[in-house]
């Protein structure tokens, strides 16, 4: 029998080949159960992010973009109803590999995430050096000064003095506590960063700094970031595909420099109209109404109740995507 090689660690499991994407869902779903019932938080979700290349997910609050991020990652509570279908990292359906497996090739190895809150993120009781060096001692089994040493090369790469390795995240800024995420997901040189809300609660000037950062680390390095926001003017900064989400599913998946200058879905369409612009004249719009519940969501559309174009068929029949480099989720572009 033909012994099986294990995969490098270092750039994630199966990566053998150059080919493909980096990262592909197929028809991945994520129920929850709950008192009342079980919770819709993920339907059917189908797309793939090139090498080197930004995918922003957009979509209000609570329509699953953070859930994307952890479902992928297997981050998940204890309380999951039905969790399927394939994620595939560099070819290898990562579905499909045991637990821990999947922590030591997958797991902040080939995908790391940068989470919303960095102050929750951090112990306030351990110096940063100790926390951005400890992916490298437990993922990468590295010496003590091997960690230490690549600590201060990624502060110096995400710009934050190596003087602060000795300090505690209560002694920095919020920008720098951003950073400090950001250069903890980096340690361990992964394909992936997911980024959830890297900008949020900070100030406009640190937020324009910390994308300046970003583009950089994407250009320097090559790699491929998963865009995770409500802010649309942001994210279209890095971006290079958008996957607009709703009520747990994806209605419109698309190239970046298409989407922000002509959305396609009635839901994507009212988003850019509700951002402000420089250069136009034009009060902001909003969307009518609320989100469904995904306890017992409609059997048609689930944007229907809130749509202006709503028409008979949205409400019997739920729509499915055109095909195409450009995929829209609405029966107004039925093939």
């Amino acid at each position: 029998m033909k012994q099986q090689t294990r995969p490098r660690p270092d750039k994630g499991v199966g990566v053998t080949t150059r080919d493909g994407p980096l990262l592909r869902l197929e028809e991945l779903q994520l129920y929850f159960r709950a008192t009342v019932g079980v919770v819709r938080a993920l339907e059917s979700l189908s797309f793939s992010l090139e090498r080197g290349r930004t995918l922003a997910v957009l979509g209000e609050s609570g329509c699953g973009k953070t859930t994307l991020a952890r479902a992928i990652l297997r981050l998940l509570p204890r309380n999951v109803d039905t969790y399927k279908g394939r994620v595939f990292l560099n070819g290898v359906d990562i579905m499909q590999l045991g637990e821990e497996r999947f922590r030591r090739d997958v797991r902040w190895v080939g995908i790391s995430m940068v989470s919303q809150a960095a102050m929750n993120s951090l112990n306030p009781v351990v110096k940063i050096g100790e926390q951005v060096a400890e992916p490298m001692l437990i993922n990468r089994r590295s010496t003590k000064e091997e960690a230490y040493s690549r600590a201060r090369e990624v502060f110096r790469l995400v710009g934050i003095p190596e003087a602060f390795l000795n300090r505690y995240a209560f002694e920095l800024s919020g920008g720098m506590r951003q950073r400090t995420i950001i250069a903890m997901a980096l340690t361990t040189s992964p394909g992936l960063v997911i980024l959830d809300e890297p900008t949020s609660a900070l100030d406009v000037l640190t937020q324009a700094s910390i994308m300046n950062t970003l583009k950089r680390i994407k250009q320097e390095l090559n790699l491929s970031f998963m865009f995770i926001t409500h802010d649309i003017a942001t994210s279209s900064e890095l971006s290079d595909q958008v996957l607009c989400m709703y009520a747990g599913q994806m209605v419109e998946y698309s190239k970046a420099e298409r989407f922000y200058r002509e959305p396609l879905h009635p839901y994507s369409q009212k988003l850019m109209a509700s951002v402000t612009t420089l250069r136009e004249d034009k009060k902001p719009e909003f969307i009518p109404g609320r989100p469904p519940s995904l306890l017992d969501p409609p059997k048609g559309c689930r944007f229907a109740e809130r749509c202006q174009r709503r028409f008979e068929r949205c409400d019997e029949e739920p729509p499915v995507f055109t095909r195409g480099d450009d995929k829209v989720k609405c029966w107004l572009y039925e093939e």
